[in-house]
Order: structure tokens, then C-alpha cells, then sequence
């Protein structure tokens, strides 16, 4: 599976300015500030600047190799560092995603896709240690879920057996040009919600989008798709019999079906029906969304024939990817909800239910705006602050400027302790004024609105 400085002349209409043609392309690093000694660079052409001007930097790190496009390189630099082999490209992006489908055709292995409005990263990390308890498994590290971060972990590959891709879109198209790249074996669809449809218009353009997954499945594949969601339940049935699908939820009807669920501090508890037998299931982390995540992932140990003894226990093991419902202990002693990485109507509203379940005495509720919902903000704010008085949320503080609308509705069903603040500052005096021993508090908001911050202050 070893691609050479050669193969991407030829791959991406390269021209090699000096060095080995047959050095051997092993790691890719696109960030001149981790680049490690040894690694090749990738000069990705940004918005606002081209990275490939940053290639002495990158060969100062010890780069043995950089791939750049619309750049000079000087005679100086290249008689500073004789040893380092330049390629440019006419694109750097379109060549790193030749050079992830080149890869992917000559590795023979399963590839499992994931996409989805809500839980795409914590389905990848739940699937991923399910996998793992057989098979030796590659997974999308943090977010790597776009046009860029999706080849470079394919490219990554080393001696895994099994990969599990996260794919993200903003966009009609990007969902199937991932697709096509990683050729997946098996493709999940998690929900179809609202995030992005500020730029998408519709849920029903968002499952358009997100059904691109499909373009690229094996002829042969599964797809496995979460049956409680009302978009994705119509196409099944629309589409019953055009495809090899598993279905998961907690409607009848379901192929795997979860119940009775009980929520506490140290995680969820539940139970699994497969095949008309019943399985108890432990999830080291609270919320109904992560019931449905497991669903998922006993779904595809089913693909993969993995005993259900080793899938609960892969569940039981997995790692949430941090900044997701991530439980932390503030410096009074409350517990947090670091739930801060990013957000939307349903991952807002999971969480703030599961809060709501928790037998803490007084529940804090910390919000920021979330973006992306363009002309529907106002709507979906709305709702959130609907889901906070029906939550019966102690105490509101919101941060930002769209969430002035959640705040108000929350005020209209009677939510009297709110607070807007004009700052992560503000709300940080706040909290450290507020909470008490015995709180949980809940931040979320979308990751623009740095609500870490608030997270990293108070524990």
C-alpha cells in the first residue's frame, strides 16, 4: 500500500522540482505548527492565505518532503536544504483526495462510513471500539470529517483492518465526493435534524445531502440507518428492498430495538433486543442520543459477526471524543456538562433532557447561539427555549445574540431565573457568583462561540 513522491507526479500532474521520486509518502502533515521531523507537507490553499508559502517553515521543522501549488520556490531555499523533496501541484486539496482514492483501491479492507445531522462523532467512537474488539481499526480522529480532513486519515492507514470514516457537508456534493473516495462498505445515517439548514433550506435538502453517503457504498453493502427518525423511516420504507439496510431504534419495528432506559450520573443503562433476545446495555455516558448510538453499533457488530459479549463490552470501554457531554467537577465541587464542541436543536435538546434526569437538586443551564440555521434561527431558538422550561431548567444563562429569542420563550413558560450575558466573561462571574456544591450545569453552544472558555474557568 506504499504510495511514492512518483505516484503523486503521476496521480496529480506533479513536477518535481528536486528530490527522490521514490521516497516513500508516509505522513502527511498540512499545520506547520505540529509538524513533526520526518513527516511530508501539505501547503493546503486556504481563503485567506496559501499554506504552501509556509514550506521553508515546514523544511526548517525537518519536512523531508512538501507539496505545494501557486508558489515560487527560490534557489537559495533549495541550496539550503539539498536533502528535501518539492513537488508542486496544481491543487494541493483535489491532489491529497486523488491520493486518498488511490489509496483506498489497493487496500482491501472494510470501510465504514458515518454521517448524519447529530452524532456522527460519538457514533464513530462507540462503532469504532465495537470494531475494535475484533479487528484492528483506523477511525477519524476529533472532526477530520470534510474534503480535507477525510483523505488524510485514510492516508494514514498503516497495518488497521477495518476504518471507520466520519463524514461532515455544508453542501449538496461533499457527502458524495467523500463517498467516492473511501468506496464504504457499510454506511450509517444518524439522524437527519436541522443542523445546516440555514445553507441547505429543508430537512428533506438535508437527507438529500446526506444520502450522498450512498454513491460510493459497495454494490454489496449495508446501510444502517437510525428507524426513530421520521425522515430516514419514510425513505426506508420508500426505498424497502432497493438496498441491504439494518434498522435501529426504539419504535416498533426496528431490527434492533432499544428500551427502558434509565439516566444517571454515571451513564446510561438500557436494554437491547437482537433477534427476539433481550441484552442489557451499560453506556458510560448520559443522554437518550447515546442509546441510539449504541443501537447503531450493535447494528454493525451484527455486520461484522462480532459476539454480542464483546460488542456490549466494546460500548461499556469507548472514549467519547472530549467536549462531548464530557463530565467534569467544577472547583465548588458541582458537576459540569462540557458539552461546548458544538451544537444544534437536537444534540441541545438531548442534552438538556438528559440534565433534566439527573437527581442534582438545582440544574443550570449555560447556552450560546447556534449557527448555521439562517432564516430558521429565530424558530429553533424558540424551541430550545420551550425544551428548557419543559425541563423545568433552575437556572437560564445564555450567551450571545440569537439566543435573546430561547431566552424570551423560556421567560413565556415560566422560567424566572434567566440571565443574558454580554460575554463568556460576564457568564464565568456569573456562575462563580451562583453555583453551589450539589449544581449540574450544563454548557453548550456551537463551537464558534468559544464556550470552552467558560468550561476551563470554573473547573
Amino acid at each position: 500500500m506504499e504510495i511514492t513522491i512518483k505516484d503523486i507526479i503521476e496521480k496529480c500532474n506533479g513536477k518535481l522540482i528536486q528530490g527522490d521520486e521514490n521516497l516513500v509518502f508516509d505522513k502527511l502533515c498540512k499545520d506547520t505548527r505540529i509538524l513533526n521531523k520526518g513527516e511530508i507537507y501539505l501547503g493546503i490553499q486556504g481563503e485567506n492565505f496559501n499554506g504552501s508559502n509556509l514550506y521553508e517553515q515546514a523544511l526548517e521543522k525537518g519536512a523531508i518532503a512538501c507539496i505545494l501549488q501557486d508558489v515560487e520556490i527560490s534557489n537559495e531555499i533549495l541550496k539550503k536544504y539539498p536533502e528535501a523533496t518539492i513537488v508542486l501541484v496544481e491543487n494541493t486539496v483535489k491532489c491529497l483526495q486523488e491520493l486518498a482514492a488511490y489509496k483506498r483501491s489497493m487496500c482491501n479492507i472494510p470501510v465504514v462510513a458515518i454521517t448524519g445531522s447529530v452524532g456522527k462523532t460519538s457514533t464513530k467512537d462507540m462503532v469504532a471500539s465495537v470494531i475494535s474488539q475484533k479487528y484492528k481499526v483506523l477511525k477519524t480522529q476529533g472532526n477530520y470529517n470534510n474534503e480535507i480532513g477525510m483523505p488524510l486519515t485514510l492516508l494514514s492507514l498503516k497495518d488497521e483492518e477495518v476504518m471507520v470514516l466520519e463524514m461532515g457537508m455544508n453542501s449538496f456534493g461533499e457527502i458524495s465526493l467523500l463517498s467516492r473516495i473511501a468506496k464504504p462498505d457499510v454506511a450509517i445515517i444518524t439522524n437527519i435534524g436541522t443542523a445546516h439548514i440555514g445553507l441547505l433550506g429543508s430537512r428533506e435538502n438535508i437527507l438529500k445531502a446526506k444520502l450522498e453517503i450512498l454513491e460510493g457504498l459497495n454494490k454489496n453493502g449495508t446501510v444502517i440507518i437510525n428507524y426513530d427518525n421520521d425522515l430516514l423511516n419514510a425513505w426506508y420504507e420508500k426505498e424497502k428492498g432497493k438496498y441491504n439496510v439494518i434498522t435501529y431504534g426504539t419504535q416498533a419495528g426496528s431490527m434492533i430495538i432499544g428500551k427502558n432506559a434509565i439516566f444517571h450520573e454515571n451513564g446510561t443503562d438500557c436494554e437491547a433486543v437482537i433477534d427476539s433476545k433481550t441484552y442489557n446495555v451499560h453506556i458510560p455516558v448520559g443522554g437518550e442520543h447515546f442509546v441510539s448510538n449504541s443501537l447503531c453499533a450493535l447494528s454493525v457488530a451484527k455486520v461484522f459477526e462480532i459476539p454480542i459479549e464483546r460488542a456490549l463490552k466494546g460500548i461499556e470501554n469507548f472514549e467519547l471524543t472530549k467536549k462531548r457531554m464530557e463530565i467534569k467537577q467544577a472547583k465548588c465541587g458541582a458537576m459540569v456538562i462540557n458539552d461546548c464542541y458544538n451544537a444544534n436543536y437536537d444534540s441541545m435538546k438531548a442534552a438538556l433532557d438528559y440534565m433534566s434526569k439527573l437527581p442534582n437538586p438545582r440544574k443550570i443551564a449555560v447556552l450560546g447561539d447556534m449557527g448555521e440555521l439562517g432564516e430558521y434561527s429565530q424558530e429553533i431558538h424558540e424551541k430550545i427555549g420551550e425544551v428548557v422550561a419543559q425541563d423545568n431548567i433552575d437556572i437560564l444563562i445564555c450567551v450571545g445574540t440569537e439566543v435573546k429569542s430561547l431566552i424570551n420563550k423560556a421567560k413565556e413558560n415560566g422560567i424566572e431565573n434567566t440571565y443574558i450575558c454580554n460575554s463568556n466573561e460576564e457568564a464565568i462571574k456569573l456562575l462563580n457568583e451562583r453555583l453551589q456544591k450539589d449544581d449540574v450545569v450544563l454548557i453548550k453552544a456551537s463551537n464558534y462561540m468559544k464556550f470552552t472558555e467558560i468550561c476551563e474557568a470554573i473547573c
